[in-house]
């Protein structure tokens, strides 16, 4: 079960899939689209004919997310009000397609799928893959009901283990889901690949990534940058947002910039860079950190309430520098790439082995074992 509300949950499924896939085990794996079995109740789409997760990547993308953390209570009041609704949508569905075990990649609704799978098929475990680096409780990726739970940090496990659930049922791996590709990723000739993209192949190179959506802040970095007198230049990764890189392709800045679009090929642009400027959202801070890539993030009452602990982490763990603001951009890139701090960081992020994707897939596989699913 996935949405697209931010694209890590559905990116996080796909991959799981595929590993799955890859090593033949013989499952019959369905991605469910949670948004599309609940459309029924979308009152946001009644009432603007945009769904709820399109709104959300709205906000994301123009960064409207000043006081987010208050608009938590009111949703989770709309969820609870159509909870039994919920249930009723979800408990036939599940009786018709009738899985061995359920995989919730999504927030907020759990006690909704888990309530509906045992109406339906009492007995089919549920497990929910915590995308975030910690929960942000109450009733967001933890609820006290008997199921299972993935957990990428030794944070997020304490707080599962502290809402009251069993050892047995909290899984720990090495970090969060990543697509299969970061772990084959091609070598390529760093300077010879700058050069294809008009950019000098000996110049200190930030790669700028705000997720699908991309954000209305990369303007105000690429700015800000792009004039600076450090000795640096940029690759802009623009996502979906062609507003945005029409935007950045207009402009001339100091320093050399290169904009792309949507694009599946993050690995490749990470191999080219030496540091990453984006909000902390931990499928970037994921895929930096495996790349060996060094983070600047911002962490203030814009940045999404799930999303802080994950910039306490990267503090945690030495890979990179936390901000108040993006508007301190130029000294904290001067302050990663003067004397040895960028080496350590990129020292820092080696020590992290993050195998989590095939942990999980070994996790289903005694899960189904052990409660009779196989």
């Amino acid at each position: 079960m996935f949405f697209d509300a931010g694209g890590g949950h559905r990116s996080a499924a796909v991959a799981l899939k595929a590993v799955v896939d890859s090593q033949d085990r013989g499952w019959d794996v369905r991605l469910v689209n949670l948004q599309e079995v609940l459309d029924p109740l979308d009152i946001f789409r009644k009432a603007t004919g945009i769904r709820l997760e399109d709104i959300y990547n709205l906000v994301l993308a123009k960064g409207w997310t000043l006081g987010s953390a208050y608009l938590l209570p009111p949703m989770h009041a709309i969820i609870r009000l159509y909870h039994k609704a919920q249930v009723r949508l979800l408990t036939p569905f599940w009786k018709e397609r009738r899985p061995d075990l359920v995989v919730s990649l999504v927030p907020n609704f759990n006690r909704a799928i888990y309530q509906s799978l045992e109406a339906a098929l009492p007995g089919v475990p549920l497990v929910t893959v915590l995308t975030d680096f910690a929960d942000y409780p109450p009733h967001f990726w933890i609820e006290k009901q008997p199921q299972y739970f993935v957990c990428g940090t030794s944070k997020a496990v304490e707080q599962a283990l502290r809402f009251g659930h069993r050892k047995e049922r909290v899984f720990r791996v090495s970090g969060m889901i990543l697509r299969p590709n970061f772990y084959s990723v091609p070598p390529v000739n760093k300077d010879e690949e700058r050069g294809k993209l008009g950019l000098s192949p000996d110049v200190s190179t930030g790669l700028m990534l705000f997720g699908g959506a991309g954000s209305a802040v990369m303007r105000d970095i690429a700015k800000r940058l792009g004039n600076s007198p450090e000795r640096l230049q940029l690759i802009a990764i623009c996502g979906r947002n062609a507003g945005l890189k029409q935007h950045l392709e207009s402009l001339r800045p100091r320093n050399p910039l290169f904009v792309e679009g949507f694009t599946q090929q993050i690995p490749y642009y990470m191999q080219l860079s030496d540091f990453l400027i984006g909000k902390p959202g931990p499928g970037s801070i994921a895929e930096a950190v495996h790349m060996k890539l060094p983070v600047i993030v911002e962490r203030n009452a814009w940045t999404l309430p799930q999303e802080r602990y994950n910039a306490d982490w990267v503090r945690e763990h030495n890979v990179g520098l936390v901000l108040k603001s993006f508007r301190e951009i130029e000294p904290a890139t001067r302050e990663l790439l003067s004397g040895d701090k960028l080496a350590a960081m990129r020292e820092s992020a080696g020590r992290i082995e993050n195998r989590a994707v095939f942990e999980i897939a070994e996790i289903l596989a005694r899960l189904l074992v052990e409660t009779g699913g196989r």
